[in-house]
């Protein structure tokens, strides 16, 4: 499926190859992927090199977790996937230590960073952050 599209993203993440190991000292390429083009991910991963896929916003169309895992569980590491836009600023601390628990589950056998899946909205609740840690803590995530 590689094209003509695919070249500047190539260019540019090879390029920047030294620049993403300062960020990420244990990987040499780090890839924010906001819109998902899932039909690039492949091509991504194989042409390009890319070790770490963030953010993992699950809620998105095409970024069902367990599918990712399924598809390319052995492949890449998987960073974040705790919810920031409905779990962690309008859930309980018990819906956020839940999906905690739930995404250690899916992600059990594939290289995982738990965490938000972006940044932490200004409207979550301190309960909700703290739930988040705890429960990261709680099963070893």
């Amino acid at each position: 499926m590689t094209g003509v599209y695919h070249r500047p993203v190539q260019r540019a993440f090879r390029q920047a190859g030294s620049e993403t190991r300062l960020v990420h000292p244990f990987a040499s390429r780090h890839y924010r992927l906001y819109s998902y083009p899932r039909a690039f991910l492949p091509d991504l991963i194989d042409r390009v090199g890319i070790e770490i896929l963030d953010p993992i916003q699950w809620r998105c169309s095409g970024m069902a977790r367990e599918k990712l895992v399924a598809d390319f569980g052995r492949l890449i590491i998987f960073h974040g996937s705790i919810d920031n836009q409905q779990t962690l600023p309008f859930g309980t601390p018990d819906d956020v230590a839940r999906e905690v628990r739930e995404s250690v589950e899916i992600y059990r056998g594939s290289r995982w960073i738990c965490g938000p899946c972006h940044n932490l909205q200004p409207v979550s609740p301190t309960a909700n952050i703290v739930a988040l840690y705890e429960a990261i803590r709680e099963v070893g995530a």
